[in-house]
Formats: C-alpha cells, sequence, structure tokens
C-alpha cells in the first residue's frame, strides 16, 4: 500500500520539494495526491487547446475568451494556489467547453480560408517525379508549400492528419498534391527511410528521424527535432531545392483508395435518408470510432473491433487512429457509406454539431442516439476532447488503449460514476454490450 502511494503522484514544482527531489506520498505542501493528478490533467488538456488555437492563429483566427481561461487554468495549477479537488475537476468540464469553442474556431479558419471538405478518395501509391511529404496537422504549412511548388514538377504527398487535406477545396485544387503514404505518425520512420524524398514536418507527431534521412527531413512552425534544419517562417526553398536533388520516385501505384472529406454539411444532407434507414431498422447503429493511433499492442482493438460489426451499422472516424481501419472495406447501406472519415482530431466539434443535428432530427437527447463512442488517446489533444464529450453531458464512452496515467482509482471512479465511462476490453464482448444496453 505504501508503495502504491509513492507513485500516485510526483510534485517538483517548488523548493520546498521532500528531500529536494519530489512529493511522491503528498506534497509538503500538504496536496493530497489526486490534487496533484487533477492539476496535471488540466495542464495536459490545455495544452491541446493550445495546439489548436496556434493552427487558428496561423490563419488569424483568435478568441480572447479563451486565451484568459489558458492564464486562469495554468495559474490554478501554482504552488499554493488551488487545493480544492472539485473545483479543479470543475475547471476540467471548464476546459472541455473551451475546448469545443476552439475547435469551433479552428474549423471556422480552415473553412473560410479553404472551403468547405467534400468526399475525395486519396491515392495510397507514388506517382513517378520528385517529391515532398508534409506530415503534420498544419495545413498553413502545406498550402505555402503547394503554392512554391507548383510548377516546379516536384510532388506533394500528405502522411499521418494532413491526409484530410485532400477534401478542402482551397487544396485539393493543387494538381500536383498526388496521394498519402503511409498511415500515421507512428510509421514515420519505416516510411521516410524507404522513400528518397524531401520529409516536412508542420507541428507535433514528429519522431526523432534516423541518420538515413536526417539531412532530408526539414521542420517548420513549432516543431523542432535535433539536427534537422528548422523553417522559420514559410520561405520553403531549401526543402524544394533538396527534392530537387534527390532521385525521381517510381509510377507505383497503391493498394487501397482512402475516402476523406465528408464535412458536417456532407452529412447532414443526408439526415432524411438516414433518418428512413435507421426508422426501417437497415441502419441499427452508428459509431464513432477515432482518436490519436499510438504503437501500443492493445491498439489492434480498434481493427478487430470495426472488423466484427453488423453490416448494418456505420463506422464515423477521425484523428490519426483512423488509419487503424480506414483501409476496410465494409460497403454502404443504401447508399450511405459504413465508413465515414470525417478529418483531423480537431475535426471532434463535426462529430460534435453532427451527433447535436442528429438527436433533433429524431427528437431525442444526444444520450438517446443509436450511437456510441470508442475513443483511443494518445496525447494531450486527445484528453482535451475527452473532457469536450464529458462537458456536453455525452456518457458511455469506451476509452483506450489503456487507462490515461494522470487517473488514479479516485479519479476512475468519479469518471465511472458521473460520465459512464467504459475502458476498452474484449471487441466481440463490449459489442454485445453495447447493444445489449440499447435492448
Amino acid at each position: 500500500m505504501a508503495e502504491k502511494e509513492r507513485l500516485d503522484m510526483f510534485c517538483y514544482q517548488c523548493s520546498q520539494t521532500a528531500r529536494g527531489t519530489g512529493c511522491t506520498v503528498k506534497g509538503v505542501c500538504g496536496k493530497e495526491p489526486t490534487v496533484a493528478r487533477l492539476q496535471d490533467n488540466l495542464l495536459i488538456a490545455t495544452k491541446g487547446m493550445a495546439a489548436y488555437l496556434y493552427h487558428a492563429r496561423e490563419l488569424g483566427y483568435t478568441d480572447t475568451e479563451i486565451d484568459a481561461f489558458l492564464e486562469r487554468v495554468f495559474y490554478s495549477t501554482f504552488t499554493n494556489v488551488n487545493f480544492d479537488a472539485e473545483d479543479l475537476v470543475r475547471l476540467a468540464v471548464e476546459a472541455g467547453e473551451m475546448n469545443v469553442r476552439t475547435m469551433r474556431l479552428l474549423k471556422k479558419a480552415h473553412i473560410e480560408t479553404y472551403g468547405e471538405p467534400e468526399p475525395t478518395d486519396v491515392q495510397t501509391g507514388t506517382a513517378k517525379g520528385r517529391s515532398i511529404i508534409a506530415t503534420g496537422h498544419g495545413l498553413k504549412a502545406l498550402e505555402e508549400l503547394l503554392k512554391q511548388t507548383e510548377g516546379t514538377g516536384i510532388n506533394v504527398y500528405t502522411h499521418s492528419e494532413l491526409l484530410p487535406a485532400h477534401g478542402y477545396p482551397g487544396l485539393k485544387k493543387y494538381k500536383h498534391l498526388v496521394g498519402n503514404l503511409g498511415i500515421s505518425w507512428r510509421d514515420q520512420r519505416n516510411l521516410f527511410s524507404r522513400y528518397p524524398v524531401t520529409i516536412l514536418g508542420t507541428s507535433n507527431c514528429v519522431l526523432i528521424p534516423r541518420e538515413e534521412y536526417r539531412d532530408r527531413m526539414f521542420t517548420t512552425g513549432p516543431a523542432r527535432l535535433p539536427g534537422v534544419q528548422h523553417i522559420a517562417g514559410y520561405d520553403y526553398i531549401p526543402v524544394i531545392k533538396k527534392a530537387k536533388s534527390l532521385p525521381e520516385l517510381e509510377e507505383k501505384p497503391g493498394d487501397v483508395v482512402l475516402p476523406t472529406g465528408f464535412s458536417k454539411s456532407v452529412v447532414l444532407s443526408l439526415r432524411d435518408k438516414i433518418k428512413q434507414l435507421v426508422e426501417a431498422g437497415k441502419i441499427r447503429h452508428f459509431f464513432l470510432v477515432g482518436g490519436c493511433d499510438s504503437p501500443l499492442k492493445k491498439m489492434e482493438y480498434y481493427r478487430e473491433f470495426v472488423r466484427r460489426l453488423p453490416q448494418d451499422t456505420v463506422v464515423l472516424t477521425l484523428g490519426c487512429g483512423k488509419f487503424r481501419i480506414n483501409d476496410l472495406d465494409l460497403g454502404e447501406v443504401e447508399g450511405i457509406p459504413r465508413l465515414i472519415d470525417l478529418g483531423q482530431c480537431n475535426d471532434a466539434i463535426v462529430a460534435i454539431d453532427i451527433a447535436t443535428a442528429l438527436a433533433e432530427v429524431f427528437g431525442v437527447g444526444i444520450n438517446e442516439l443509436p450511437l456510441t463512442i470508442v475513443l483511443s488517446w494518445m496525447e494531450q489533444k486527445a484528453v482535451a476532447i475527452l473532457w469536450s464529450l464529458f462537458a456536453l453531458g455525452i456518457k458511455g464512452i469506451y476509452l483506450g488503449p489503456i487507462v490515461p496515467a494522470w487517473v488514479n482509482d479516485d479519479i476512475l471512479k468519479v469518471l465511472k460514476e458521473e460520465y459512464d465511462l467504459r475502458l476498452i476490453g474484449d471487441p466481440e464482448e463490449d459489442i454485445k454490450q453495447i447493444f445489449n444496453r440499447r435492448c
């Protein structure tokens, strides 16, 4: 028991720190382990919000109310400021509300800048020619790269969370945006080693490179890597120059075509047909399966879960977790695709707006919809989204691949009691449980 208590917190933010190393049982200041963990949770969630705000600000969109909230939250985690666990939970819920506002701001920025996404099939093989792979989340960085490479004979590929860029009219108009290579961020070391191309990392999810491609990788925006040239603004001349010095890729079509670009307006244009199919019993249930990918073996759960779903179900997906399932051919239900890619992780706001609109169509609350959310989490943005869902009162979420490390037994108990949070288990058993609860 004593060992468990020692591992239940770690705080080293002030000079009172036990033995000058870290408080691991209880803070010298009196801070309880659960309070320390709730402070960590707040910092994690607000870091996720900051990433979305960064990309919105790149496009000229800001919100002073969100900025003021971040200041208040950061201050609340100082030494000797807030020891109230209930208030820290309230702040976490408020962070969820503010993250909804943040995601909505970024979605507005993307649509007003690049247009409403439209369904698009994305090639996964290579076209003949010299090439650049852009990875990360930065649509602004990708746009600038496309502008500067237009007419140069260089092809541009997306990787990971930039796949949804192909659905935006303002980006897909560039004919040399030819496809998507690889899967989520976790494959980049193998992918970048395999192809003799230049790589541009535009945001988080870059990995320290292998030596064989370090000299042809560049970063921009917030990303930095040791020994990798950083582009401080949007002048990608060094990236283009390096690409021109490398061999051409072969023409080699991919084995699959990835669908993307299902915006809120596209999905809701089908609302009447969806209602008809649900009432006729041809669509029994909707699942939102998405979030972050990670290299953990337990992530295999999500693919197996989707593969086992019956044919009268529809799967919405978003975030890089979709690369666990987006190569599956699930077919259609009378013209409604059974696999619908809504976009990047920040496009969770699209899923929220779709669910809210469908609840209105069916005249029920959002928790009464035939909808189950099955999330995978890896890092800070996923935590921000999780609190957004809690703030909206959404219950019965399945979460994996592991319990977040900031969650102790006390916090998990509250999340289960207040929000009916469920941890993923066996895919087949979880599917049975979901349908049994609906009967």
